[in-house]
């Protein structure tokens, strides 16, 4: 053993579960994931800020290329800075929607009924956006190459939603592009590229989930077992 390693055991971080235990822990996971669902109207009630702490500390602890943890998360709580955000994200929809999208790519969206209209970016307690980031390292001030970046960052994401929906809250993703106004609202360095917007908070009590975004292939199309 080297000093670049610790022993797991010494850590006391894996816990050793039975075949049962594992197959019962594995399905209430499952149980609990299956009733996420992408939302687009939320309520305005108040989620306290810890409860966003929590969740980001736990994205955090994603695995990353070299561990460099090319990310950073901007948490928004601020009702003038998120108007901002919505006002910039809706002028980039509407040339989205207005010709900047393929024929393709509306068609596509068209069972979802999504529209230019971001109203929920003002209305959700917070906002998360996270940026990826080109350079860094594994201390803060590093300025070192990172790697497998979108892969990092979006494993970190799924862990994210992941996070929030188990912390009882419900979630969007939303992604206008560009998002490049995100580093000027949030004063974000060039070096760090918009990766993703996760709306967060209570479902409004007449949120509706459309019919298309029900359909989830099962198991036996998505799994091949060698």
């Amino acid at each position: 053993m080297t000093e670049k390693f610790t022993p797991l055991a010494g850590l006391d971080d894996f816990v050793d579960r039975d075949a049962n235990e594992m197959t019962s822990r594995s399905a209430a996971f499952f149980d609990d994931l299956r009733r996420r669902h992408t939302v687009r109207e939320f309520t305005d009630e108040p989620v306290p800020q810890a409860v966003m702490d929590s969740c980001i500390a736990a994205a955090a602890r994603a695995p990353s290329g070299a561990n460099h943890q090319p990310w950073h998360f901007c948490l928004v709580g601020d009702k003038a800075l998120k108007h901002e955000i919505r006002l910039s994200a809706e002028e980039e929809e509407r040339a989205f929607y207005d010709g900047r999208a393929g024929e393709e790519w509306l068609d596509a969206l068209d069972p979802i009924g999504t529209d230019a209209n971001k109203s929920f970016l003002d209305v959700a307690p917070w906002l998360i956006a996270i940026f990826a980031q080109r350079r860094g390292g594994v201390e803060v001030g590093m300025d070192k190459k990172n790697y497998y970046i979108n892969e990092s960052v979006g494993i970190a994401c799924g862990f994210l939603i992941a996070a929030l929906h188990h912390a009882g809250l419900a979630t969007l993703t939303h992604t206008p592009k560009p998002m490049t106004f995100l580093n000027d609202k949030l004063r974000r360095p060039a070096n760090e590229k918009p990766f993703l917007l996760v709306v967060a908070g209570k479902p409004a009590q007449n949120a509706m989930i459309p019919n298309h975004a029900l359909i989830k292939k099962p198991l036996k199309d998505i799994l091949t077992v060698f």
